[in-house]
């Protein structure tokens, strides 16, 4: 009876664990992993290379037409973008999607105000393999991850963290 019953509390540990959601992950203080670099071309035709953005607190986003956590996340961007980029915040958005033709028809309805370019699996990878979407880094001005948000993420988390790094 006893086996049984330390069985049903680790299946039911794991069932509603897997319904709760993905906790934020922030790296410790004294080991903050450097961002990995990547230069692309944005939906505009223009070059999008993180190195350029140092000095900055970038959020870097990665997301998906399709994803609609994603679309729930995008106009609190687009609103963070104006609030905090004359602070020293850029917002950037990494579409996972297959082409750009979804991704500009959502940047023009949605009036994003930031640099979006499409990713790959190469780009996911290098930031550890993009598992689920939404999936947020803050990156510092030095460039290193201070924090990871995999899924939808409260806007005052965000804000927190980003009011934290712009000191």
């Amino acid at each position: 009876m006893k086996i049984f019953l330390g069985t049903l509390l680790v299946v039911l540990t794991i069932i509603v664990a897997g319904c709760k959601p993905r906790p934020t992950v922030t790296p410790s203080a004294t080991n903050h992993p450097p961002a990995p670099g990547f230069s692309l071309t944005d939906i505009n035709g223009q070059k999008l290379d993180l190195a350029s953005y140092r000095g900055k607190v970038v959020l870097l986003d990665f997301w998906a037409t399709w994803c609609a956590p994603c679309r729930t996340e995008i106009p609190h961007f687009v609103d963070m973008q104006n609030k905090y980029g004359g602070q020293g915040l850029q917002i950037i958005g990494i579409s996972l999607d297959d082409n750009d033709k979804p991704v500009k028809k959502y940047y023009a309805e949605q009036k994003m105000n930031y640099p979006v370019a499409v990713g790959d699996d190469k780009l996911a990878e290098a930031y550890g393999g993009v598992l689920g979407l939404p999936e947020a880094f803050i990156i510092d001005r030095e460039g290193r991850i201070i924090a990871k948000h995999t899924g939808e993420t409260e806007m005052a988390v965000f804000e927190k963290e980003i009011s934290e790094a712009l000191k």
